[in-house]
């Protein structure tokens, strides 16, 4: 076990193009992963026909295609995943609509309450909100996948990013106010 490359070094030969160090890593976190996928598909409402394993092998397809990604660190490579796995999820939610069976998906809000039924639009824009603000705050998109679909919590999101978890919780407080803001713009917050 002691040959066994570390995290950072197989990070560093994936930036580098190494595809045999993608699926290194990839085996090596296959177990975090899972719990993220796991994490995602449990917030959808009603029967589905993805399962976890399915996406999580998806997702590492989508992220296996990708040249030259960068991950820099253990927590730019969950979050490009949970990202990834949020995309797929909406273009499943689109599709199953699109075929009139239904979309069996709910949105989770941040507060934690499930409202009845919401589709692929709602999950799109749900998915947008979080990439504008990836834009305008990385920081605080980051503790959104972290925490939101990782299932994170403050304590080890504060440790990843090396600050306070008081810092965490009031990077979550902005955050949420600009996805409510951005979902529901009609809404007094």
């Amino acid at each position: 076990m002691a040959n066994e490359p570390s995290l950072a070094t197989l990070v560093q030969a994936v930036e580098h193009g190494d595809t045999a160090a993608a699926g290194v890593l990839f085996a090596s976190l296959y177990a975090e992963l899972h719990r993220v996928a796991q994490r995602q598909l449990s917030r959808q409402a009603g029967p589905l026909t993805l399962h976890t394993t399915t996406l999580l092998h998806e997702a590492y397809l989508e992220m296996a295609d990708k040249d030259a990604a960068a991950f820099p660190d253990r927590l730019r490579f969950l979050s490009y995943a949970a990202r990834v796995m949020r995309g797929l999820i909406v273009d499943y939610a689109r599709n199953r609509q699109a075929l009139k069976r239904g979309g069996g998906f709910a949105i989770t809000s941040l507060e934690g309450d499930a409202p009845d039924g919401a589709g692929g639009e709602e999950l799109a824009g749900l998915s947008a909100a979080l990439d504008t603000l990836a834009e305008v705050e990385p920081d605080l998109a980051h503790v959104v996948d972290l925490k939101f679909f990782c299932g994170f919590s403050f304590e080890e999101i504060a440790a990843m990013h090396g600050v306070s978890e008081r810092t965490v919780q009031r990077q979550w407080a902005k955050a949420r106010i600009y996805l409510h803001r951005a979902l529901r713009p009609d809404l007094e917050i």
